[in-house]
């Protein structure tokens, strides 16, 4: 009886032994794995997401987390991103970020049940619908990690009252005291869109400056439809234009470029349209530093980046979305909003 007691204690000591020794060598066996991550991005000509997918590269370069991305263009069509979406839930996947081509509601709530059927984790960024549904609430392993468009929008327009309240002798080229502006929006039904229209606009009103919209012109985030918009444009309104709004700095950057073709924004202080972005892009950085480009809002690319790593290995390994991150919801249990860091203008 004793033997067999003894017998006991030696195997109970072994497989301590065996436990303790699988421990150092597999510490964490989870984390040691790589994470296959589908990246869908639905316009990579816009630079505002080329920096995205510059950061996630950078950050796979450098080994972060084990994390192997994966690129697929949707071409700004929906049909190619439902058949790109199919491919990727065939092939085991362990986190989809996803930025799609359209953020109406009932798509995002198509996007879920497919992933949901799957039990794949994702993150939407640059993607947020209008309202959070309960369908788009319920499936604990989707967040969307994005900007509060109108954050943005109080900001540029509190940047543009400001720089016309200190420059109005130049500004005001026809001297009624109403800022006469052109205003290139995103997309038509698109929130984020929408709201840093609705907003810029609102707080220059609030601010006491009476505005007066020449045209509001729909460009799709996009440099080129940007420039020729405006070309368009000035050649109907021509030095009427005392302002341009852009809902982001791509768009503003077209706009310069239109404008400098007619001979404008070219260091003449006396041939000058102020134009606005959101953004903060190196490109729009750069323009403002020459005195081409009046102002931009600013948000931070490594944020964005970060906050998709963070939150993505989260949901990978089903822990909460926010664990061991500073991150808070602002939308119920979805949404986690990165914060501007200001303005920066000339």
């Amino acid at each position: 009886m004793k033997l067999k007691k003894e017998i006991n204690i030696v195997i109970i000591i072994l497989l301590i032994i065996i436990i303790q020794n699988n421990s150092c060598i597999y510490p964490n066996a989870i984390t040691e794995n790589q994470v296959n991550v589908a990246v869908l991005i639905s316009n990579p000509e816009d630079p505002f997401l080329d920096l995205i997918i510059e950061g996630l590269k950078k950050g796979e370069e450098s080994k972060k987390n084990n994390m192997e991305f994966t690129f697929f263009d949707t071409k700004k069509n929906q049909s190619i991103e439902a058949e790109i979406l199919d491919n990727i839930l065939k092939n085991n996947f362990d986190l989809i970020l996803g930025n799609l081509v359209d953020t109406k509601v009932d798509t995002i709530e198509n996007f879920i049940f497919q992933i949901r059927q799957k039990n794949v984790p994702a993150i939407l960024f640059n993607s947020e619908p209008s309202i959070i549904t309960d369908e788009i609430r319920n499936y604990k392993k989707f967040v969307i990690v994005t900007t509060d468009p109108k954050e943005a929008g109080i900001l540029q327009g509190k940047l543009i009252a400001d720089q016309w309240n200190k420059n109005k002798s130049t500004m005001d080229k026809n001297k009624d005291n109403i800022m006469n502006y052109v205003m290139l929006q995103g997309a038509i039904n698109n929130v984020g869109a929408i709201e840093r229209t609705k907003y810029s606009i609102s707080t220059i009103n609030n601010l006491g400056i009476k505005t007066q919209e020449l045209s509001k012109s729909i460009n799709f985030w996009n440099q080129q439809l940007a420039k020729e918009s405006v070309s368009s444009l000035f050649l109907k309104y021509g030095n009427k234009i005392e302002v341009i709004i852009s809902n982001n700095d791509a768009m503003a950057i077209g706009a310069i470029e239109a404008l400098q073709y007619y001979g404008y924004n070219k260091g003449d202080p006396t041939k000058v349209i102020p134009v606005f972005g959101i953004d903060g892009i190196p490109a729009a950085q750069e323009l403002i530093k020459k005195g081409v480009m009046t102002g931009t809002v600013f948000e931070n690319i490594n944020d964005t980046v970060e906050a998709l790593y963070k939150v993505g290995l989260n949901l990978v390994y089903n822990k909460s979305p926010l664990e061991n991150t500073s991150y808070k919801f602002s939308n119920g249990e979805t949404v986690i909003t990165i914060p501007y860091q200001g303005v920066i203008t000339s």
